[in-house]
């Protein structure tokens, strides 16, 4: 076969999908990705339009019935017809016929080839989303758990990589429940608008192909008729899809690079989960490496490249031109099988990550409590020191605790005379209480449920 042709085969999957699909074995999404897969909605949209046709009168019930009784495909044979007719359309309806027959007359009668392409398309990108949406499910049910277990585990937060103030493990997990709940709503709204079919003929005018076809098979298929389609379902709605993952894996790389800060030997807070017999370096036994998070960061930069090319696509000449085809076949199912597998990789990471209390509360502690240092300058202004005079005083013993092997802040702001005029001894130690940090967390978690 032809070198050249072969890659322009029906749907040619760029070389680190196949090897996700082969490696990690992914079947819910890599099988919508197929050969087979995607030359089944084409028959079935073929179908669809041979039963609205023959319920208008346009062809005869029999025949319908025959077609629908003999109609069958084989890729290798499709492909076969492909290297000589170099189209993967006729090279598919001529198969087709060679199961079928005399009947096969009636198929693809009035259509052209994006009637057919676009229309299957939408299956699969349906298909593909309610994949995605059962993945995303069982990652909200995971972080939620989390969410609740971790609701008063105490650690500090962190602002330029800086400490900053505390706050709860469990707090900043409900920050990542509210974002898969917004992706939840936006694949809701995906699955309404890529749900499209265009059955309207070569530059969508309907000129050969009643529109109550279109209308039939449409609803038939689960689709809703594209309201003005050229010869394509314009790329508006693929590029949003596209981008609506991207937008996805940009939020499971944020929650990958934070288990990956948190991980670092130097903080040490939370920890992927190490097999038994797992090594992380060939060369020091020591290692234990956050590779499923940085690999996390990795796919999703290939997923946010395919949005931009998604956009490109849109830019048609005209009516339409293939320019959109080519990049279609590796964006698209790089796109939704990269996704779905990070879907899985991080559900499987939050569900099993270990964390370090311990850590944490060593870590907020680190100079004496220096993050409590506005709550000493608060408390020192309502009673009545000049916010100037207090920050000056507060900031002055901070720096002299801050990154010392013995720094102790809590221990200069006791014998600091110039607080002492202000607080009393009780009045400090209520300054260095995390809990006061936290009194209002719950109001966040019955916003999410939890």
């Amino acid at each position: 076969m032809n070198p050249v042709n072969r890659s322009c085969t029906i749907e040619p999957l760029c070389c680190a999908t196949r090897t996700l699909i082969e490696r990690y074995t992914l079947p819910e999404m890599g099988n919508l990705w197929t050969d087979t897969y995607k030359l089944k909605t084409w028959l079935q949209v073929e179908i669809a339009v041979c039963e609205a046709q023959a319920e208008l009168g346009y062809i005869p019930a029999d025949a319908v019935a025959e077609i629908k009784a003999k109609a069958n495909f084989d890729p290798k044979r499709v492909l076969e017809i492909e290297a000589e007719v170099r189209h993967d359309m006729i090279a598919f309806l001529t198969n087709v016929n060679e199961y079928v027959g005399d009947a096969g007359r009636y198929i693809h009668l009035g259509l052209t080839s994006s009637d057919v392409l676009d229309t299957a398309l939408a299956l699969q990108l349906v298909a593909s989303l309610d994949v995605l949406m059962t993945q995303l499910e069982a990652l909200i049910h995971a972080i939620r758990y989390q969410a609740q277990q971790h609701r008063n585990t105490v650690m500090i937060g962190r602002s330029h990589g800086i400490h900053a103030e505390p706050i709860t493990f469990g707090f900043k997990l409900a920050g990542w429940l509210a974002e898969v709940l917004r992706h939840r709503d936006r694949l809701c709204h995906q699955k309404r608008s890529i749900a499209v079919g265009k059955i309207s003929g070569a530059v969508g005018t309907y000129a050969n192909v009643d529109p109550q076809i279109e209308a039939i098979a449409c609803q038939n298929l689960g689709l809703e008729p594209d309201t003005a389609s050229t010869q394509v379902v314009s790329r508006d709605r693929h590029a949003e899809f596209v981008q609506t993952l991207a937008l996805l894996a940009a939020s499971i790389e944020r929650f990958a690079v934070e288990i990956r800060n948190l991980q670092r030997t130097d903080v040490l807070e939370v920890e992927e989960y190490f097999a038994k017999g797992q090594k992380g370096s060939s060369a020091m036994p020591h290692k234990r490496n956050p590779i499923r998070s940085e690999r996390l960061t990795g796919m999703a930069r290939v997923v946010r490249s395919h949005a931009g090319t998604a956009l490109e696509n849109v830019a048609l000449w005209h009516e339409r031109d293939i320019s959109h085809s080519s990049a279609e076949r590796v964006i698209l199912p790089d796109a939704c099988i990269l996704t779905h597998f990070m879907l899985v990789e991080i559900t499987d990471l939050v569900k099993n990550l270990l964390v370090y209390p311990e850590n944490m509360t060593r870590n907020m502690n680190l100079y004496g409590g220096v993050v409590f240092s506005q709550r000493v300058l608060l408390t020192l202004v309502e009673k009545g020191m000049s916010r100037e005079d207090a920050y000056a005083v507060v900031q002055s013993c901070a720096h002299q605790a801050w990154n010392q092997p013995n720094g102790d802040f809590h221990h200069l702001i006791r014998h600091d005379a110039r607080v002492a005029q202000h607080l009393s001894a009780a009045e400090i130690e209520s300054c260095f209480d995390p809990q006061h940090h936290l009194k209002h967390l719950d109001q966040i978690y019955q916003r999410l449920g939890i």
